[in-house]
C-alpha cells in the first residue's frame, strides 16, 4: 500500500524533489537510453508485437541471471534482422543500433557454454513458477508465463533444438498451465478462469453476481451436435446458453457477460439482501431499469409483455428467467450497431426474441430458431437487414445536401415502430419484401414518418403557435387600447373599447387556421405512413378551424349597433340584426378547449396520468387535444416547480408588455392619428405605385421596425429577469461565498466538519477523525496542484497540512494560517519588559493561532531534539532546560529566567538547525554542519538566552563533546522530515506567505473547493456502495501529444510555441524546472528533458493527454477515498488494502476513449499520424485503467473470390492488447453525424450505471473527482417530480487567459454554464445537454437511443438532442453547481467565427426538427416561452434585430426618395417634431446589445465580488468587447438563416491551437465576405443615401441621434476580423497580404482548384448552397433581391440631368444605360476569348474602341442634356445595388432552370423513374450534357466578370483603410495591446512575439 499512502499521507518532505509525471517516465521507459544511439528514437513500431517479447524477458531476467538476459536481446536482435533486413522500416536502423552497441557492451564471456546456461536457468526459472502463491494476480501470473515462453524460444535458437528432455518437460507443463494466459483476454474481470484470485474476482458482491447467472439448471440443453459445430465451446453461463440459441457474437457475449456482472455487482451494494436469495431485490431493480421503455412500449401499442413470469414458479427460477431478459437484451443491444439509435425497433427485435425464448423453455427442448444457429447469425439476419435500409437512406441524402423530406432519418425508421401496424407489416424473422425495406436498386421516395422537416421560417410559428398568439392579439388589445380617445388602459371599462377588444378573438382564430394549415401542409409527406385517425384528426381540425373563421367576424360583425367596413358588409349579407350576447356565448364556446387546458394546468398529476394513460377511454378523450405519440406525454411538472416558472414568466410578461405600451405603442398613436389625417405627400419619383390613402406607407414604415423590435425585445428582458433570478438563485445556493483568500483562511477550520458533512462517509464524530480525513483529500489535492506546476515547493509546504498524526496538544493546521503569528509574538517577547509576564501572555493569547503556534513550536522542538538525540546525557540537559521553561511558566518568572532580547538569536539559530536538518544530507560534511547548528544552538541557548543556563553545560571541553552523536537516519524519514519543514515555516514565515498561493488557477481552484463544501450537496456513501460510473470521450485526429518539432518550430513571426507558452505561464514554467530538478539557466539541461517538456506543454493545450490525465483523477481519488472507508471501518484485510481498493476502483469507474482512426493510424506510414497512435498507446500503458475502442476495417476474401470489407468494434488495453472485437454490419461513420456514432460504436464497452459524456477539449482536477460520489448521489433523489436521468456541472474555462478574444469568448461561456443553466435548471426546467460534461443515467438511456442523435446534418449538435430526447420520454435534468471540470474554448478571430457558425447553423436545424416541434406543443405554455427563449429563439431574435436594422433603413430610404419624409418634416401644421424624431430612432437603443452582457457581469459579481464585476465589464469595454459582440450578431444571423432557407449546416472544425496567428487578408475575406462584408456595404450604401437625399431639410444631430448604432454596426462587420487579427496593422503584413489576395483574385480556372487556390473556384462554392436549395427558398431570395431595384428608380428622379421630370421613362432610360454597360462588358468579355491570345492587337483596338465610345456618350450627356458631376457619384449609388441585384438573379437562374424545367424531363427520362437521385451511366450522361448546354446558352462568363469587378471594389474600398492605418506604427502597438492585455499583466511580451524577437527567450526556444 505504499503508494497508496504515499497519496494519502505525502508531506512537505515526503516526495523527492525531482518529482516526473508518469506518463513521462512511460515515454522515456519505451525510448532507447541516449547516447548509446540516436537520441530519444522510439522502439519502432513495426516490430514490436514481435520483439517486445523478449526485450520483455530479457529485463525481467537480468538480475537474476545478465547471461540469458543477453542472450535474450541478441535473439530480439536475430528477429529484427530476419524482419527487416534493409532497414526499411522507421526506426529499425536506430534500433538496430542501439542493440549492437548494447550486446557489445553486455557480451562478457563466461565459463561453459550458453547452451548449458539458459537450460539450467530455465528449469529453476519454471520451477520456482510452481511454487507461485495462488495470491498472485492474473497479470502477474501472464507476465511469467510469457517470460517463460520466450525464454524457451530463445533456447530453441541456443541449443539448436537440442533441448535436455526435462526442459522439454518443464516446457510441455508451462505450456499447458499458461494456455490459459496466452488466449484468454479480459477487460476488467477474469470472469470463469481457472484458478483464478484476482482481488477483484474476490468481493462477495462480484462472486454473488457470477454465480448468479452461472446458474443453468433447468434449462434445454443443446445437443452435442450443436456444440461441435461451435466449436469447443462449452455453457457456462446464461449468456452462453443465449448465445448458442440466437446466434450472437462470441466478443459481445464475453463483453456483456462482463457488462451484466458489474450491473449486477454494483446494484448489489445498495439492495437489501434475501435470505437464501442474496441477488433477487438486485436483479429485480436491474429488471425494472432495463424494460421500463419495453414495457412502455408494449402497453402503448396494447400488447401484451413477452417478459411476464408467472407466479406460480419459484424464486430461483424466476430470477433466472429474469436474468435470462437481462442478458437477451444486451446482447441485442451490444450487436445492435446503429440499430441502437432506434429503440423501440430494440424492442420489437427482443419482444420477438424474447417469446422465441420463452417457448423454447415452455418446450423445453433447444432449438435455435431457423437462421440462428452459427455464430454471427443474429447480426445477418436481424441487424444488417435494418443497417442496409439506413444505407439507403443515408445515399438519398447525398451526403445531407438533398432536402430532409427526401429522406428518412432514424427518427422515422424507429417512429415506425410506434404503430401497432409494424407487426403485420415487418413481421419476424423480418419480412423483406415489405415497403420498410429495399429490394433490387428500388429508390423511390419512402413516406415520413409522422413529421416532415420542411426548410421554411414558418416552423417557428407552428412549433410555438401558442406564444406568437399571445404577443400578437397582446399587441392587437394594446394598439386598440392606445388608439382610443383616452389612450389610458383604465378606457378598457368603456363598452365600445372592450367590444374593440375582444375582436382579438377573430385574429386568434385566424392564426389558428393558419396554424391548422401548416400542420397538413408539412406532414402531407408523412400521411403515407401515418394512421387514418390522425389524418382524420388534422381534417377535422381544419374543418373547425375555417368554421371559427366564419362564425367569429359574422357574430362580432352583428354585436355592432353601426358597422362600417367589412361589419357593414357582412351585416347586409346576414340581416340587420343586433345581438351582443351571441358573440359573447361564440367566444365561450371557442374558448372551452383554453379554459379546461388551463384547468389541467393546475392539475399536472391528473393531467400527467391522462396523458400517460394507455387507456382507450383516455386515448379518445385526450385525441383532439393532442395526436397521440410515444413520446411527449406526461411531461408537466410538480405544483411547485410550475409555480416558480409561472411566477417568473409573469413578472417578466407585465414587465414586457407595460413597456411595450407606454414606450413603444403609445407615443406612435398621436403621429399616426396626424399622418393618416394629412394629404398624400407630394411624391418625388414616378407613382408607379397605387396610390396609398391616408399616407398609408408611411404610417407602414414608421410602424415596421417598431412591431419587430416588440417581437425581439423581450429576448432582452428575458437576460434581465435570467439575470436578476440567476443571482438571487446562486447567492442562496452559495455560489461565490469563498472567493478570495482572505475569506478562505477565514473559513478554513470550518471545512474539517463541512466536509464530514458532505463528502467523507459516514464519519465517526470524533473531531480528530473528520480532521485527519478531511486533512488526507485536502494534502492529495495540494499535491496534485504541485504535480500540475501551479504551486512551487515552497508554496506546498505553506498550504500542506500535518500528514502525520502527533501527540502535541494544541490542533495542527497548515501553516498558511499561522504565517508571521511566531516572528509576531517573538517580536512581542523581545519588546517585553521584566514583570510584565502576564500582559506578553495575554497579548499572545488575543490572536488564539499565535498561541497554539507558540505551544505547537515549543512542543515539536522538544519531541525532535528528544529523537535526533542518542547520547543519555545530551537528552538529560534537554529535558533539563524543559524543565526550566515549564517551572517558569507555572510560577510565572518566564522574563525573569530568559533573556528576551537574545530570543531572536535563538530563532535565527534553530532556524539555521532546521534547514539544515530538512535538506538532507548525503555525505559527512553536511552531517558536520548539523551538529555545529546544533552545537550553536544549545549554545546560545543556555548561555544567552537563560540566565541562569552556565550550570547546565559545565565546561567548554564538555561543550565540544555534546551533541555529537545524532540520530541521522531520522533525517531521512518522511515523518520527521515533515516537521523539520513545517517548524522551519512556522519560525521564518513573514506576512507574504497569506498570498500563497500566486497563481490564479490554483487560488480559483482553492477557493472553490472550500466554498463547494459549504454548498448544499447529497452526502457521498461509501466507495463500496457508491453509484458505479463510466467515461466516454470520443476521439478523431486531434493532437494527443505535442510534439518536440511541433513545440519548436517557428511560425512566420519566429515565435515557437515553447516559447510562447514560457511567456504566458512563466510561473508555471518555473515551477516546473523546480519540479524536475533542471536549472533553468542550464539550456542543455532544459533540452535534455524534452519529454517532460512536451507533457509540460501539452497539459496546457486542448489534447487528449489533458483530457486523460483528469479523468484519470477520478480513479485515484476512488482509490484513496476507498483506502479511507477501510481505515475509518477499521477494517482488517491484512495488508490487502491497496489490492482491494484497486479492485474496487476498478468495479465502480471506467474510462473508454472512441478513438475512432485508431487502427488507421496504427497502420499508417504518416509520421503524424504514427506518432497519434503511438502516443496514444502511450497513455493506455500509463494509465492501465484506459480502454481505446475503434473502428477496424479489414479486407476479406469471400468464398466466391470477391474482396469485402469488413468493420468491428475493437477495444484494446495497456500494450494494445486486444480484448473485444465485435463485428458491424457495415461502416457506422458513414450513417450520420461522425461525433454520435463515434460514441455509439463505443458505447457497449461502458460499464456501470452512470455514463459521463467528456469532449476531447476538457479537463478535470483532483479536488472535483473527490465529489463525483456526491453528485452520483443526486440519481437517487427525487428533484421536482422525478429522479433526475441527467446531471448537468458546471464548468471552468481554461484558455481565457491566451488573448481579449479568447477572454471574451470564455466570460460568454461562463456565463452560459453558471448563471445560464442554472436559471434553465431552476426555476424554468428546460436545461437540456449541450455537449457539456453531465453525467447521464445509463441504463436509463441506453434503452432510449443514447446519449445523442445522428441523423445527418439535422442531428448535427448532436449533444442537445440527448437532452430532448430525455425529456420526451419523461426524463429529469437537473444542473449542480458544486462540482466544476475544465473545458477548453477557441482563442482566435476566425476559430470563434467558425464555433458560431458551427452552433448557429445546428439551430437552424433545430428549428426545423420534430423534437422542438414535440416540446414546443406539449410543454405548457410558459415552459414552451423558456424553451423558445433558452433555444432557437435567442437566434431567431438575434436575426430580427438585424432584420429590424434592415428595415428601418429601407424604410427611411423609401421615405427620403419619395419625399414623403420631406413633406411631412416641413409640414407647417406640425409644431413638435420631437415624437418624430423619437419615432425615427426607436430602434436605435436595441441596437445597443450590451443588455446581454448582464448575465456574465452578475455572475462575475457573484463569484469575484461586484467592484471586480465592474472592472472587468469597464476593462471589455475598452477591449472592444461591443466589437466583438456586435461582429458576432452578424455571424449567428447569417449561418442561422442560411440553415434554414438553404441547408447547407455541416460540422466545422475550428482547431484548437495554442499560437493566436495572422490570418491573410485573403483568408479573411473569404470567411467574411458574404457573412458580413457584402451586408455592411449595403449598409453604409443606404445610410450614405440617407444623408446625401435627406441633409437638405434634416439637421446633421437627428441624423446621428438616428444613425449612430447602425454606423456603429457596419463598422463592426466591416473591420472586426482586422481589429482582432494580430500584426494586421503591421506594414509589411499589409504589404504582403495585398499581394497575396491580388494574387488570389486574379488566378482563373475554378474547376479542380480549391476555393484558397481561386478566386472562381471560391466563388463557385459559395453558390453551392443555391444547388440543393428549394424552389420555395430560391423564390423567397429572388423576392428579397427586388430590395437592390428600388435605389436605381429612386435616386434617378433626383439627378440633375432629368430636370424634375417624373415620366417612367426616366427609369426606362435608366435601364438602357445599364444595358450598355452590360453589352460593353459582354464586347470585352468575347474579345478576350476570341482575340487575346492569337490577335491581341485586334483585342487592344476593340478594348480602345469600347472605350473612346463610352467617353464620347459621357461627354454627349455633360454637354447636350446637363449631366452634372454630383449626377455621376449618384449614379454610382444607383447602378451598384442595381449590378448587385443582377448578379444575385444569375446565381439564382441556374437552379431555378434546373429544377423547374431539366429535373421533370430528368424524371420523365429516367428508365428508373427516380430522376436526380439515380445513379446510373444514362443519368449521368444526360446531366453532363445538360450542364454544358447551359453554359454555353448562359453569359456566364460575363456575370463572371461582373461579378470578380465587384469584388476586386469590394475587396480595395476595405483594404484602403487598413494600408492607412498600417503607415503609423504606434497603430500596431495599440492593436497588441488591445488584443493581450490580459497577457500582459501576467508578463507577456507580446510586443517581442509579434515582432519575432526572442529576446531572453530565445536560449529556451
Amino acid at each position: 500500500m505504499a503508494a497508496m499512502a504515499a497519496e494519502a499521507s505525502t508531506s512537505a518532505g515526503a516526495l523527492p524533489r525531482r518529482r516526473r509525471d508518469a506518463l513521462a517516465l512511460t515515454l522515456a521507459s519505451r525510448r532507447l537510453p541516449g547516447g548509446e544511439a540516436d537520441v530519444g528514437e522510439r522502439v519502432p513500431g513495426a516490430v514490436a508485437p514481435e520483439v517486445m517479447p523478449f526485450v520483455r524477458a530479457a529485463d525481467e531476467v537480468e538480475p537474476l541471471n545478465p547471461r540469458v538476459a543477453f542472450l535474450c536481446r541478441r535473439y530480439a536482435f536475430k528477429k529484427v534482422q530476419r524482419m527487416d533486413p534493409s532497414s526499411t522500416q522507421r526506426g529499425v536502423r536506430q534500433f538496430k543500433t542501439y542493440m549492437s552497441i548494447k550486446l557489445d557492451q553486455d557480451d562478457i564471456q563466461v565459463l561453459g557454454n550458453d547452451a548449458n546456461e539458459i537450460q539450467e536457468f530455465y528449469k529453476k526459472y519454471c520451477a520456482s513458477m510452481s511454487q507461485i502463491s495462488e495470491k498472485r494476480n492474473f497479470e502477474e501470473m501472464a507476465r511469467y508465463y510469457q517470460v517463460a515462453s520466450s525464454l524457451y524460444e530463445v533456447l530453441r535458437d541456443v541449443t539448436n533444438n537440442k533441448v535436455d528432455p526435462q526442459v522439454i518437460r518443464f516446457a510441455e507443463m508451462i505450456e499447458e498451465k499458461g494456455h490459459h494466459f496466452k488466449n484468454y483476454k479480459y477487460n476488467i474481470i477474469p470472469i470463469n478462469f481457472p484458478g483464478s484470485s484476482e482481488a477483484i474476482v474476490e468481493l462477495p458482491e462480484i462472486r454473488g453476481a457470477i454465480d448468479a447467472i452461472s446458474v443453468i439448471d433447468g434449462l434445454p440443453m443443446p445437443h452435442m451436435s450443436s456444440l461441435h459445430r461451435q466449436g469447443d465451446k462449452s455453457i457456462r453461463d446464461l449468456l452462453d446458453w443465449l448465445s448458442l440459441a440466437f446466434g450472437f457474437q462470441k466478443s459481445n457475449v464475453e463483453n456483456q457477460r462482463e457488462n451484466m456482472v458489474l450491473l449486477l455487482a454494483n446494484i448489489s451494494t445498495r439492495t437489501a439482501a434475501q435470505e437464501g436469495q442474496p441477488l433477487v431485490g438486485t436483479v429485480n431493480e436491474l429488471w425494472k431499469k432495463i424494460f421500463g421503455n419495453y414495457k412502455s412500449w408494449c402497453r402503448y401499442l396494447h400488447v401484451s409483455y413477452n417478459i411476464m413470469i408467472s407466479h406460480d414458479v419459484t424464486e430461483h427460477k424466476k430470477q433466472q428467467l429474469k436474468l435470462l431478459h437481462i442478458g437477451l437484451y444486451l446482447l441485442i443491444w451490444g450487436e445492435a450497431s446503429n440499430v441502437r439509435f432506434m429503440p423501440e425497433c430494440l424492442c420489437y427485435i427482443f419482444h420477438h426474441m424474447a417469446k422465441q425464448l420463452h417457448d423454447m423453455l415452455d418446450e423445453n427442448y433447444f432449438r435455435p430458431p431457423p437462421g440462428f444457429e452459427e455464430e454471427g447469425s443474429f447480426l445477418k439476419k436481424v441487424i444488417e437487414p435494418i443497417f442496409k435500409v439506413l444505407q439507403k437512406e443515408a445515399q438519398k441524402s447525398r451526403g445531407g445536401t438533398a432536402g430532409h423530406s427526401a429522406w428518412r432519418n432514424y427518427d422515422d425508421l424507429n417512429e415506425l415502430f410506434w404503430s401497432e401496424s409494424c407487426f403485420t407489416k415487418l413481421k419476424w424473422p423480418w419480412d423483406l419484401t415489405s415497403n420498410f425495406f429495399y429490394q433490387g436498386r428500388g429508390t423511390a421516395r419512402k413516406s415520413k414518418t409522422n413529421f416532415v422537416e420542411v426548410r421554411t421560417f414558418l416552423h417557428i410559428f407552428r412549433s410555438f403557435d401558442r406564444m406568437w398568439m399571445f404577443f400578437i392579439l397582446a399587441f392587437q388589445a394594446m394598439l386598440i387600447v392606445s388608439w382610443s380617445s383616452s389612450g389610458s388602459l383604465s378606457v378598457i371599462t368603456d363598452g365600445s373599447v372592450f367590444r374593440n377588444v375582444l375582436s382579438i378573438f377573430i385574429t386568434a382564430a385566424l392564426l389558428n387556421f393558419i396554424k391548422v394549415t401548416l400542420d397538413i401542409l408539412f406532414t402531407v409527406q408523412a400521411w403515407g405512413s401515418m394512421e387514418w385517425t390522425k389524418i382524420i384528426r388534422y381534417l377535422l381540425k381544419f374543418i373547425v378551424a375555417i368554421a371559427w373563421v366564419i362564425i367569429l367576424p359574422v357574430t362580432y360583425s352583428s354585436s355592432i349597433k353601426y358597422p362600417s367596413g367589412a361589419g357593414k358588409i357582412l351585416n347586409s349579407l346576414i340581416g340587420n340584426w343586433y345581438n351582443q350576447s351571441i358573440y359573447n356565448v361564440a367566444i365561450v364556446i371557442y374558448m372551452i378547449p383554453n379554459i379546461l387546458a388551463a384547468l389541467f394546468f393546475l392539475l399536472p398529476q391528473l393531467q400527467n396520468f391522462m396523458e400517460r394513460s394507455n387507456s382507450r377511454v383516455f386515448v379518445l378523450l385526450m385525441w383532439w387535444i393532442q395526436p397521440r405519440l410515444y413520446v411527449g406525454r406526461g411531461m408537466h411538472e410538480d405544483i411547485l416547480s410550475i409555480v416558480k416558472y409561472v411566477f417568473f414568466w409573469a413578472v417578466l410578461l407585465i414587465s414586457k408588455l407595460a413597456f411595450s405600451f407606454y414606450v413603444e405603442i403609445s407615443p406612435l398613436i398621436d403621429p399616426t392619428k396626424f399622418i393618416l389625417d394629412q394629404r398624400v405627400g407630394n411624391y418625388e419619383w414616378h407613382q408607379i405605385f397605387p396610390f396609398l390613402p391616408r399616407n398609408l406607407g408611411v404610417v407602414i414604415t414608421i410602424w415596421a421596425p417598431i412591431v419587430l423590435v416588440y417581437f425581439m425585445d423581450i429576448q432582452i428582458w428575458y437576460a434581465i429577469f435570467s439575470t436578476a433570478f440567476g443571482g438571487v438563485s446562486g447567492a442562496l445556493s452559495h455560489v461565490g461565498e469563498i472567493r478570495t483568500l482572505g475569506m478562505f483562511r477565514a473559513r478554513f477550520k470550518s471545512m474539517p466538519e463541512a466536509f464530514s458533512k458532505c463528502i467523507a462517509a459516514k464519519q465517526r464524530e470524533q473531531q480528530a477523525l473528520k480532521q485527519r480525513s478531511f486533512f488526507c483529500v485536502w494534502n492529495s489535492f495540494i499535491n496534485s496542484l504541485r504535480e500540475e506546476d501551479f504551486i512551487s515547493d515552497r508554496e506546498k509546504d505553506i498550504l500542506m497540512a500535518p500528514s502525520f498524526s502527533s501527540n502535541l496538544s494544541v490542533i495542527q493546521w497548515p501553516p498558511f494560517l499561522l504565517a508571521s503569528k511566531v516572528p509576531a509574538a517573538l517580536h512581542m517577547a523581545m519588546n517585553s519588559k521584566e514583570g510584565d509576564e502576564h500582559e506578553l501572555i495575554e497579548k499572545v493569547k488575543l490572536d488564539r493561532d499565535r498561541y497554539n503556534a507558540v505551544i505547537e513550536c515549543y512542543e515539536s522542538l522538544m519531541i525532535i531534539l528528544n529523537s535526533l538525540l542518542l547520547d543519555s546525557n545530551d537528552r538529560n540537559i534537554v529535558n533539563e532546560i524543559d524543565r526550566k521553561v515549564t517551572h517558569s511558566m507555572t510560577n510565572k518568572t518566564f522574563l525573569e529566567d530568559f533573556e528576551m532580547t537574545e530570543i531572536g538569536k535563538v530563532s535565527a539559530t534553530l532556524a539555521r538547525l532546521l534547514q539544515l536538518l530538512k535538506s538532507e544530507p548525503i555525505n559527512g560534511a553536511e552531517e558536520r554542519k548539523i551538529v555545529n547548528a546544533l552545537q550553536d544552538f544549545m549554545e546560545i541557548t543556555t548561555r544567552d538566552f537563560m540566565k541562569d543556563g552556565q550550570s547546565i553545560l559545565k565546561d567548554e571541553n564538555e561543550r565540544k563533546q555534546s551533541f555529537t552523536n545524532l540520530n541521522m537516519d531520522m533525517i531521512k524519514d518522511d515523518f520527521w522530515r515533515e516537521k523539520f519543514v513545517r517548524l522551519h515555516l512556522l519560525l521564518t514565515m513573514k506576512d507574504s506567505a497569506m498570498d500563497v498561493p500566486t497563481n490564479l488557477d490554483a487560488r480559483r481552484r482553492i477557493t472553490f473547493f472550500a466554498n463547494s463544501l459549504f454548498m448544499k450537496m447529497p452526502r457521498a456513501p461509501r466507495v463500496h456502495d457508491m453509484i458505479s460510473f463510466s467515461v466516454l470521450t470520443p476521439y478523431y485526429n486531434e493532437e494527443v501529444l505535442y510534439s518536440s518539432y511541433e513545440l519548436n518550430r517557428k511560425n512566420e513571426d519566429g515565435i515557437s510555441i515553447l516559447f510562447y507558452l514560457q511567456k504566458i505561464y512563466p510561473d508555471e514554467w518555473n515551477n516546473f524546472l523546480e519540479r524536475i530538478g533542471v536549472d533553468p539557466d542550464d539550456e542543455a539541461a532544459v533540452k535534455g528533458r524534452m519529454d517532460d517538456i512536451r507533457l509540460w506543454a501539452s497539459y496546457r493545450g486542448q489534447t487528449l493527454a489533458r483530457t486523460v490525465r483528469g479523468m484519470m483523477y477520478c480513479r485515484r481519488a476512488l482509490e484513496l477515498q476507498c483506502y479511507e472507508d477501510m481505515i475509518n471501518d477499521e477494517a482488517d484485510l491484512g495488508r490487502e488494502e491497496g489490492a482491494r481498493s484497486k479492485a474496487i476502483a476498478d468495479i465502480k469507474f471506467t474510462y473508454v476513449v472512441s478513438c475512432q482512426l485508431y487502427g488507421v493510424h496504427k497502420a499508417s506510414k504518416d509520421s503524424r499520424e504514427k506518432g497519434l497512435y503511438e502516443n496514444i498507446l502511450n497513455l493506455m500503458l500509463t494509465y492501465p485503467a484506459l480502454r481505446i475502442a475503434y473502428i477496424d476495417e479489414k479486407e476479406v476474401q469471400l468464398p466466391n473470390g470477391k474482396i469485402e470489407k469488413q468493420y468491428y468494434s475493437v477495444l484494446v488495453k495497456g500494450d494494445d492488447e486486444e480484448i473485444y472485437r465485435i463485428k458491424l454490419p457495415g461502416k457506422p461513420t458513414d450513417i450520420g453525424e461522425g461525433k454520435p456514432n463515434n460514441q455509439n460504436h463505443a458505447i457497449i464497452f461502458t460499464r456501470g450505471e452512470a455514463l459521463q459524456a467528456i469532449d476531447m477539449n476538457q479537463d478535470n482536477y483532483l479536488e472535483e473527482a473527490f465529489k463525483m460520489r456526491n453528485l452520483l448521489e443526486e440519481f437517487l433523489i427525487t428533484h421536482g417530480k422525478s429522479k433526475p436521468t441527467i446531471l448537468g456541472v458546471r464548468e471552468h474555462i481554461f484558455t481565457g487567459s491566451v488573448s481579449s478574444l479568447a477572454w471574451f469568448m470564455s466570460n460568454q461561456e461562463t456565463s452560459f454554464v453558471t448563471i445560464g443553466q442554472r436559471v434553465l435548471a431552476n426555476p424554468l426546467k428546460v436545461r437540456f445537454h449541450y455537449g457539456h460534461p453531465d453525467v447521464f443515467d445509463r441504463l436509463f438511456h441506453l434503452t432510449r437511443g443514447g446519449i445523442s442523435k445522428a441523423s445527418k446534418v439535422i442531428n448535427l449538435s448532436e449533444d442537445i438532442f440527448a437532452g430532448f430526447n430525455s425529456t420526451l420520454r419523461q426524463g429529469n435534468v437537473t444542473h449542480h453547481e458544486y462540482i466544476q471540470l475544465g473545458k477548453g474554448r477557441d482563442v482566435g478571430m476566425n476559430q470563434i467565427s467558425n464555433f458560431e457558425a458551427k452552433v448557429a447553423n445546428g439551430n437552424g436545424e433545430q428549428t426545423l426538427c420534430r423534437d422542438i416541434y414535440r416540446l414546443g406543443q406539449r410543454f405548457d405554455f410558459y415552459r414552451m416561452l423558456s424553451l423558445y427563449f433558452t433555444t432557437v429563439g435567442f437566434y431567431f431574435n438575434s436575426m430580427v434585430a438585424v432584420l429590424t436594422v434592415y428595415v428601418f433603413l429601407y424604410g427611411r430610404l423609401y421615405l427620403v426618395l419619395s419625399g414623403l419624409e420631406k413633406s411631412i418634416l416641413q409640414d407647417p401644421n406640425i409644431q413638435n417634431i420631437k415624437p418624430f424624431e423619437n419615432v425615427l430612432a426607436t430602434q436605435s437603443v436595441f441596437q445597443l446589445g450590451m443588455l446581454l452582457v448582464l448575465p456574465m457581469i452578475m455572475e462575475v459579481g457573484l463569484e469575484k465580488g461586484f467592484g471586480r464585476a465592474l472592472a472587468e465589464f469597464v476593462i471589455m469595454q475598452l477591449q472592444l468587447a461591443p466589437v466583438f459582440f456586435t461582429f458576432h450578431l452578424g455571424t449567428k444571423t447569417h449561418y442561422y438563416g442560411r440553415a434554414i432557407l438553404h441547408g447547407g449546416a455541416k460540422y466545422r472544425g475550428t482547431g484548437r491551437g495554442f499560437v493566436v496567428r495572422h490570418a491573410k487578408y485573403a483568408e479573411n475575406y473569404r470567411m467574411y465576405s458574404r457573412s458580413h462584408f457584402v451586408k455592411a456595404l449595403e449598409l453604409l450604401i443606404l445610410l450614405v443615401v440617407y444623408l446625401a437625399y435627406g441633409s437638405s431639410y434634416r439637421s446633421s444631430s437627428l441624423y446621428l441621434y438616428v444613425t449612430v448604432s447602425i454606423w456603429f454596426l457596419v463598422f463592426c462587420w466591416l473591420f472586426a476580423p482586422f481589429i482582432f487579427n494580430p500584426s494586421c496593422f503591421e506594414w509589411h503584413k499589409t504589404v504582403d497580404d495585398w499581394m497575396d489576395w491580388w494574387k488570389w483574385m486574379g488566378n482563373r480556372g475554378g474547376i479542380g482548384l480549391a476555393p484558397e487556390q481561386s478566386w472562381e473556384a471560391w466563388w463557385m462554392s459559395e453558390h453551392d448552397h443555391l444547388k440543393n436549395a428549394t424552389i420555395r427558398s430560391l423564390l423567397l431570395e429572388f423576392i428579397l433581391s427586388l430590395r437592390f431595384l428600388i435605389y436605381q428608380y429612386g435616386i434617378v428622379y433626383h439627378l440633375h440631368i432629368v430636370h424634375g421630370n417624373k415620366s417612367f421613362l426616366v427609369y426606362a432610360l435608366s435601364w438602357f444605360v445599364i444595358a450598355v454597360a452590360l453589352v460593353s462588358l459582354k464586347v470585352v468579355s468575347m474579345g478576350r476569348e476570341k482575340f487575346v491570345t492569337r490577335f491581341q492587337l485586334v483585342f487592344r483596338i476593340l478594348k480602345g474602341i469600347v472605350f473612346l465610345v463610352l467617353i464620347g456618350l459621357l461627354v454627349l450627356l455633360f454637354v447636350g442634356f446637363d449631366l452634372a458631376i454630383a449626377d455621376v457619384g449618384a449614379s454610382i449609388l444607383a447602378f451598384i445595388p442595381t449590378g448587385w441585384f443582377i448578379l444575385l438573379i444569375a446565381q439564382l437562374c441556374g437552379p431555378l432552370f434546373r429544377r423547374l424545367i431539366i429535373e421533370p424531363l430528368h424524371t420523365l427520362c429516367c428508365s428508373f423513374g427516380t430522376g436526380a437521385a439515380c445513379r446510373g451511366p444514362c443519368c449521368a450522361k444526360f446531366r453532363q450534357r445538360t450542364g454544358a448546354t447551359l453554359r454555353k446558352m448562359g453569359p456566364w462568363d460575363s456575370i463572371q466578370e461582373m461579378a470578380r469587378m465587384y469584388e476586386y471594389t469590394m475587396g480595395f474600398l476595405i483594404f484602403v483603410p487598413i494600408a492607412v492605418l498600417s503607415w503609423f506604427p504606434f497603430v500596431s502597438e495599440f492593436q497588441t495591446r488591445l488584443l493581450f492585455n490580459q497577457a500582459f499583466s501576467r508578463g507577456l511580451q507580446i510586443s517581442r512575439i509579434l515582432a519575432g524577437q526572442n529576446g531572453s527567450g530565445t536560449k529556451h526556444d
